[in-house]
């Protein structure tokens, strides 16, 4: 899917006042991360690093992995179509709603695929397959799926790739990324574009046995992942403990968000996240999505195209309260119009 992702804030020409769609921490990159990328501009006159080995060393130490559990990435996309090119032509199972790249890169690389719908998954319905895609937090919905170890544990022919994205915006699931070495049917994937707000530079990293990483590097290309993005990588986790986010905060202020919306023309569903999936009572999500940038300047993530969702689904990030405040008069226009 080259088009239909949130954050499609570069397609119209009008400043945005409020960009709700994309899901990425909304406080911007880390305190002296873009003087340190300065710095390190010269550095792009030679060609980046082929497997990004440094940063990969250094991620691998600090869950205290061997550097053969781990792999960095031009982003989770570069994740996902290495896990589907990996084992193409399997039989893989997504867990919808979501992210539509589990079922693109599947489909390019012939995999036979079948969907679970989340309220499957906890009532613990596996099907007869050979991976599982399961994103953990999920996108679109906030929701979480605490049985995972259990799950793993009780399937052992089914690979589980896991995709943590979101796991730094919720406090009600908590990652499995130390189960890569006790687990060999576990691959967990990364990003550093969310949490630290630079999904322009394109990092992640995945985790996973010896063996998995074994079969997933003979798949990927060199130089996938730039010099500035390793140094980017380098910086956040040299500085890991003061750089995160506020998600305690973040959270709370989602609360109120949800609690404010009350009495707009939403039907906002539960989520453990900062993000949540709601539903319009008027029209569409495409309709209000174009209402909210003409009148409004305000951006919002239509969710019609989640496989399992409607027209009338949307999805929205929290915001600061000034922003947040911009969509609730604006939602009250929606109402009467």
């Amino acid at each position: 899917m080259l088009q239909g992702h949130g954050d499609d804030g570069y397609l119209y020409k009008q400043e945005l006042a409020a960009d709700f769609s994309t899901n990425v921490w909304y406080g911007g990159a880390p305190d002296g991360l873009k003087e340190h990328l300065f710095q390190q501009w010269e550095k792009v006159q030679r060609y980046p690093e082929v497997l990004a080995e440094s940063l990969r060393e250094k991620i691998a130490g600090f869950y205290g992995f061997s550097t053969e559990n781990i792999l960095v990435t031009n982003g989770s996309t570069e994740s996902i179509y290495l896990v589907a090119q990996a084992f193409q032509q399997s039989r893989s199972t997504i867990t919808i709603p979501a992210f539509a790249e589990y079922e693109d890169a599947c489909r390019i690389f012939q995999h036979q695929l079948s969907f679970l719908s989340w309220a499957e998954l906890e009532n613990e319905t596996l099907p007869d397959t050979d991976l599982l895609f399961i994103c953990n937090p999920n996108n679109p919905t906030g929701a979480v799926f605490t049985a995972l170890e259990l799950a793993i544990t009780n399937n052992p022919e089914i690979l589980f790739i896991v995709d943590e994205a979101f796991i730094e915006f919720t406090f009600s699931v908590t990652s499995v990324i130390d189960l890569v070495s006790k687990y060999d049917n576990l691959i967990v994937l990364r990003s550093m574009t969310k949490a630290y707000a630079i999904p322009g530079l394109r990092l992640g990293y995945i985790a996973a046995g010896t063996s998995l990483i074994e079969r997933l590097s003979s798949y990927k290309m060199p130089w996938s992942v730039n010099t500035l993005a390793i140094a980017a990588g380098h910086y956040i986790f040299d500085h890991y403990e003061k750089l995160q986010f506020p998600a305690a905060q973040v959270l709370a202020d989602k609360t109120d968000f949800v609690n404010a919306l009350a009495d707009s023309p939403l039907t906002v569903y539960p989520s453990h996240t900062h993000f949540f999936l709601a539903r319009t009572n008027r029209y569409t999500a495409a309709a209000l999505k174009q209402f909210l940038l003409k009148e409004f300047n305000i951006l919002i993530r239509d969710a019609g195209n989640f496989r399992g969702l409607t027209e009338s689904h949307l999805r929205i990030a929290t915001l600061n309260k000034s922003k947040n405040q911009l969509l609730i008069n604006a939602l009250a226009e929606w109402k009467h119009i």
